[in-house]
């Protein structure tokens, strides 16, 4: 079989069997796409599925690396790798793996960017909350924040996913995961005043959709993040400002302030609570600048 037929296959398994998210369809195309050019330069062809071996391809992650790709890149392009020949082995295409031995360099470890609670403060009234634009603005960077949405998720929110009896809202998260998510009440204040105005935005394009574009289109994540980016500009000094940010904002916050957890893990939507436990190591490390400006018998104390 032709490695661009399989790869095909592969990812049309991702997306109807696998209920895989466009962005990681498209993570693994392009993961495969540079595997392919990797192969032409290796090979000097591109090679039938059948035909490639294990000395092939061991030098992948060192090509990538090569190329300027961090270790936490490699190891999402060998992953997308090793599955679609999982998925050859699966399907009879081949006889054997040779992706199975191939070694993934070591995850690195990157605290991720968040706010400090007043700098959240200052964001959130960045907005011109006497426009209808501003009071859509408004309501979605409160939402990231008090729920610790991705901005996927906040752009496929429909009217009925928010509740405002319960003060929740329903998402639908990664691997088409349904999870319901907890609205704080400033949120659902700026929610309740955008939906009063949503009417003005209304087309025939807009159908359900909780938040619109001014030409009444569902909202995009390249829309959602410079509304967010732009708001930041000039409340903080993180490096990063983008809706992701809120969300680790959310988790760091929620840790700060004695939230379990397991509790914590559930409404970011995460598979594993070992993915929410950076959130921990940070709160720590925050810990411990407090303890080392305030105890008397501390290093910092004891050398002042």
């Amino acid at each position: 079989m032709e490695f661009r037929v399989l790869q095909h296959q592969f990812l049309l398994y991702c997306e109807t069997e696998r209920a895989y998210s466009p962005l990681t369809i498209e993570t693994y195309s392009f993961a495969l796409d540079r595997f392919c050019v990797y192969l032409h330069e290796f090979c000097g062809e591109l090679p039938p599925v059948d035909a490639i071996r294990a000395s092939d391809i061991r030098s992948f992650p060192g090509w990538l690396h090569d190329k300027g790709q961090k270790n936490n890149t490699i190891r999402k392009y060998l992953a997308a790798m090793k599955s679609l020949f999982k998925f050859a082995l699966k399907r009879g295409f081949i006889s054997s793996n040779p992706a199975s031995a191939i070694p993934a360099p070591k995850r690195e470890k990157k605290l991720p960017n968040y706010l400090q609670q007043d700098e959240v403060a200052l964001t959130m009234q960045q907005f011109d909350c006497s426009t209808p634009k501003g009071l859509r603005d408004k309501a979605i960077t409160e939402l990231l924040y008090s729920s610790g949405l991705r901005v996927s998720e906040l752009t496929a929110l429909t009217i009925n996913a928010f509740d405002d009896y319960n003060c929740t809202v329903r998402v639908l998260g990664k691997g088409r995961k349904e999870r319901i998510v907890p609205v704080g009440g400033i949120a659902i204040s700026a929610i309740r005043a955008w939906l009063a105005v949503r009417p003005q935005f209304v087309s025939l394009e807009s159908g359900s959709a909780m938040f619109l574009s001014v030409k009444g289109s569902q909202m995009t994540a390249s829309q959602v993040y410079s509304i967010v980016h732009r708001a930041m500009q000039t409340t903080t000094e993180a490096r990063q400002k983008s809706p992701h940010v809120l969300r680790h904002s959310f988790a760091t916050h929620l840790l700060d302030n004695g939230a379990d957890i397991y509790a914590v893990s559930q409404m970011l939507g995460h598979a594993s609570l070992s993915t929410t436990q950076i959130y921990t190591h940070i709160s720590i490390e925050r810990l411990k600048d407090s303890y080392k400006q305030a105890h008397p018998r501390s290093e910092a104390n004891m050398s002042m």
